[in-house]
């Protein structure tokens, strides 16, 4: 009788605590599965550090030759421009003219004044950016010259790049991370629990764009990181 009792109290203790162990899974099953979702933005102003600056102007003539003369003429004042006022010749790049004759277009009327119309573009590529800035300022003095820049075509847009991403990035990524953690405290505090480790994170995407139209020489850097984390009683 004694043994049976015995056993029982045995099997009796062996049940309550199944029973506490597997309440217990329950209770970490849940918690882990209770997660916070969010977001941290990460910005900087920086200034481009490379420019491309397309210089682009025509010239119309009927006499071929004359016109192609007048190019190269039209051609060297603006090259001794740039490399008078320091840009190197590595810098520049002379493209050939573009010349459409205008009684060879389909949709010509053939009553052109000309007969040639040559688009001339010399690119000066630098990581001078302010130089080529101050450059551009006074490119009237071309004009004075007989060179007219053609300033209405989108094409010939001067484009302005910022290339130092890698040395920026690792202090941007902290600045995110430091930011969603913020955010997933925050929300551990109001809803009375406590923040765990890190379930998922996602890097994302850097971004680079003008700060606005006036400035394309500044631009913005944006990343936005997205983490998850477990919330824990």
């Amino acid at each position: 009788m004694k043994s049976w009792i015995k056993e029982a109290a045995i099997i009796a203790i062996g049940l309550c605590m199944l029973g506490l162990s597997i309440n217990s899974a329950i209770r970490a099953f849940v918690n882990k599965e209770r997660v916070v979702s969010v977001k941290g933005l990460a910005e900087m102003e920086v200034e481009a550090n490379k420019v491309t600056w397309p210089i682009a102007f025509k010239e119309v003539g009927n006499d071929v030759q004359q016109l192609y003369k007048s190019i190269n003429e039209k051609s060297k004042v603006v090259v001794a421009f740039l490399k008078e006022n320091g840009i190197a010749d590595s810098e520049i790049s002379v493209n050939p003219a573009e010349v459409v004759d205008m009684d060879a277009e389909r949709y010509s009327n053939n009553n052109n004044q000309y007969r040639y119309i040559s688009t001339s573009v010399i690119t000066v590529t630098s990581t001078n950016v302010k130089l080529v800035r101050k450059l551009i300022s006074e490119q009237t003095a071309l004009l004075q010259k007989g060179v007219v820049v053609t300033g209405s075509d989108y094409r010939y847009n001067v484009n302005y790049e910022f290339t130092g991403l890698n040395d920026i990035k690792p202090g941007m990524i902290e600045e995110a991370t430091k930011n969603a953690r913020a955010a997933a405290e925050k929300f551990a505090k109001d809803s009375d629990s406590k923040l765990g480790k890190i379930k998922r994170a996602n890097q994302g995407q850097f971004s680079i764009y003008d700060r606005d139209i006036n400035t394309p020489y500044i631009k913005t850097v944006r990343v936005v990181t997205s983490i998850d984390y477990y919330l824990n009683n």
